[in-house]
């Protein structure tokens, strides 16, 4: 565009990818792969610091739109602004309630991402191991400012709870035993003839297994030691946090009695659909026997079984329910066999979208598949879900600002993904294949459990009179995994890891059904207020082509996009 909005938008980036290298080779912008980021305190501070001063600079920018030009240069302008704004306002408060001094987040603090920003950089050639070099070089440095963190956080009495430390420092032990291995067999096999490259690889390689392992000390016999035993966050920090997450306020008592009464009702819907199944039986039963039939076997028919639905919901949709970009029509599945965590996850492509999108699928020691169960998070993951939404800003062009196509909101992304799984079912997708309308059920149902263990926890609310006798009056872990279990329906390998993961990361797990909940109300909004005129196809298009707002614009967003 060429405004001084979209131009603060541009340098803001452009610094902000200084300061963090992995967050900017997560984002895919090229120029610091090589390169590390400081988690200490400098490292936070030097961040906290570009954000005020990309906010003080915006004040006297603010956008005046037209309000009859919905879609003119004004407009844009205006959307930059408010996303630019609204984010990071919500990062600043993060940062000054001194979140990143106590941010564990296990098993998705900062050792995974530092482990898997190694394996995100392309390796074109001797310059791209130099870069795979130059990050695993880092690793130590990293893990010593993050340690730094941590110490700081000992010293201001913000300290996480000691299972976070415990499982971080699991974490770290797998990473050490041998994770990075894996790229001298590759770089052996490419054969670049580089020797001395390799020289330096193998040492980079040996120092990041030995600094993994040194994390795993400090947290298990410096960090645990001091850690709280109390699980939950507590109400300030899971405010703080939901609304970097949500980019709204909520109200935790109205989304925690939401989320029962969500629960109860896909329980209801489960329940039917095991009868259409097999008319006079429990989901149980018609879940173990879809367990003994609908599954492959081994990791490398678990790969071709994603990317074959991967690669067929993009020709179902392309051109007919959306427009898709060339570069866009391939997701690209990736197994992460050395993943300590059941959980699946999207990384979007480079800036210039050489680097595909790409869905991660742990495997977690299994060598059998179920996948009747896991349709429903293919489109969650790839199209029409995360892949369709954040390719779609990646793809965007001029349009969109460059804050704008690599920052999201986090409520807005999951819950315009778990919209997607919904969408497929509206679209019959799950009607040709046994069971997975019943898997799409499960993965609903699991975030509302998601949403009341999450909320249960951080604000410490009793559980419903209803549920008392079946898990007593309070949360504690255990209860969080028996719900996780018995209601969300979680596979038994999974449940820890994704409890330990609600408790570390705070209000992240609410993001997905309170972001379906806005994307629904705003979808029924626009039906009502087009009547005969509304045309889905016209509505997701303009919603996607709208870019990511907090959760409290995105209904007024949605109807200026609509309108336009």
């Amino acid at each position: 565009m060429g405004s001084a909005i979209f131009d603060l938008c541009d340098e803001h980036v452009t610094r902000a990818a200084a300061l963090d290298p992995v967050s900017a080779t997560y984002r895919g912008i090229t120029g610091h792969d090589g390169e590390g980021t400081d988690y200490g305190p400098d490292g936070a501070a030097a961040r906290a610091d570009l954000i005020r001063d990309t906010l003080r600079r915006l004040e006297p920018l603010d956008a005046d739109p037209d309000p009859g030009v919905p879609d003119g240069p004004a407009e844009a302008d205006r959307r930059a602004a408010a996303h630019l704004r609204e984010r990071l306002t919500a990062e600043l408060a993060w940062y000054d309630a001194a979140e990143w001094t106590c941010q564990l987040r296990a098993s998705f603090g900062a050792p995974q991402s530092m482990r898997d920003s190694v394996d995100m950089i392309r390796r074109d050639g001797a310059e791209g191991w130099r870069a795979v070099c130059g990050r695993l070089a880092a690793v130590p440095g990293m893990l010593a400012s993050w340690r730094a963190a941590l110490d700081e956080g000992l010293t201001r009495g913000l300290v996480a709870a000691r299972r976070q430390a415990v499982a971080a420092a699991e974490q770290a032990d797998t990473y050490a035993a041998g994770t990075h291995d894996a790229l001298l067999a590759r770089y052996d096999a490419e054969n670049p003839a580089d020797g001395a490259l390799r020289t330096d690889l193998a040492g980079a390689v040996s120092g990041a297994h030995a600094a993994y392992a040194e994390t795993a000390r400090y947290l298990r016999e410096r960090y645990a030691p001091h850690a709280v035993e109390r699980d939950g966050s507590g109400p300030r920090r899971h405010a703080v946090n939901a609304r970097l997450v949500l980019g709204a306020e909520v109200d935790p008592r109205e989304a925690y009695e939401w989320g029962w009464a969500e629960l109860y009702r896909l329980e209801a819907e489960m329940a039917a659909e095991a009868h259409t199944i097999k008319p006079g039986s429990a989901v149980d039963e018609v879940e173990a026997e879809l367990d003994a039939t609908g599954y492959v076997e081994g990791a490398d028919a678990y790969q071709d079984w994603l990317q074959t639905r991967h690669d067929e919901a993009i020709e179902r949709l392309d051109g007919v329910h959306f427009d898709i970009a060339p570069a866009l029509r391939r997701v690209e599945v990736v197994l992460a066999p050395a993943s300590s965590t059941a959980g699946v996850y999207y990384t979007g492509p480079s800036e210039d979208l050489a680097r595909p999108g790409r869905t991660w699928w742990s495997v977690a020691g299994r060598t059998r598949f179920t996948v009747w169960e896991e349709l429903s998070t293919v489109y969650h993951e790839g199209v029409p879900g995360h892949h369709l939404q954040i390719g779609q800003l990646r793809a965007g062009g001029a349009r969109l600002s460059r804050f704008s196509r690599l920052n999201n909101v986090s409520g807005h992304s999951e819950g315009w993904a778990l919209y997607a799984e919904r969408l497929a079912d509206e679209l019959g997708w799950y009607a040709d294949r046994a069971g997975t309308r019943l898997g799409m059920l499960k993965a609903q149902a699991m975030r509302a459990a998601r949403v009341v263990i999450d909320i249960g926890i951080h604000h410490d609310f009793p559980l419903p009179a209803a549920e008392v006798n079946r898990y007593g009056p309070q949360w504690t872990f255990e209860v969080g995994m028996a719900v996780l279990r018995e209601r969300g329906r979680l596979a038994e390998h999974a449940v820890a890891s994704e409890v330990a993961r609600y408790c570390g990361w705070p209000a992240q797990a609410i993001a997905y059904k309170l972001g379906e909940r806005a994307w629904l109300a705003a979808r029924d909004e626009a039906r009502g207020r087009l009547g005969a005129a509304f045309d889905l196809k016209a509505w997701h298009t303009a919603a996607l082509d709208a870019g990511p707002v907090g959760l409290a614009s995105l209904a007024g967003t949605l109807r200026r996009a609509s309108e336009a």
